[in-house]
């Protein structure tokens, strides 16, 4: 990882929609080496894929809930199991395995408190091996960020 690469990483992280010339302009690099430089970031897991970023209120979901769920028994299978169930539910937009009280911290996204009520019942509650469930709900987004802060460059490049 040298300074074009952490440039790179930058200039996509702000805009995923440059093109190679573009992109290799800005980094200091020509078109082919900037471009053979972005296949391998991409190949060595640093840039796993490519989005738009989409405004959940215009699509309909004006719920934003922060769920804690503790689980029963925390042996490595019925983790595993708990993670597999969390995956593949769509309204759950991020799941974190943490320290503290509880087990998993998850956002899930909902319509409105009616739907998101209904889902709970529905889905989190019936989730295996949930022994406890704790929601808190965003009132209002202070910062939400897609932009991960980059290390200095290294020395001596």
């Amino acid at each position: 990882m040298d300074k074009f690469d952490l440039a790179i990483l930058t200039h996509l992280q702000a805009d995923g929609r440059l093109t190679n010339a573009e992109l290799a302009q800005r980094v200091g690099l020509s078109a082919a080496p900037c471009w053979r430089r972005v296949r391998a970031l991409e190949a060595a897991g640093y840039i796993l894929g490519y989005h738009a970023a989409i405004d959940r209120h215009k699509i309909g979901l004006g719920v934003l809930a922060f769920v804690r769920i503790d689980a029963e028994i925390s042996s490595g299978a019925r983790t595993r199991e708990m993670e597999e169930a969390i995956r593949a539910i769509p309204e759950v937009v991020t799941c974190h395995y943490i320290s503290g009280k509880g087990m998993f911290e998850l956002q899930v996204v909902a319509k409105d408190l009616e739907s998101f009520s209904q889902f709970t019942r529905r889905v989190l509650l019936n989730l295996p091996n949930v022994k406890d469930m704790h929601t808190s709900f965003s009132l209002g987004e202070v910062k939400a960020s897609p932009v991960w802060p980059m290390p200095p460059v290294p020395s001596g490049l």
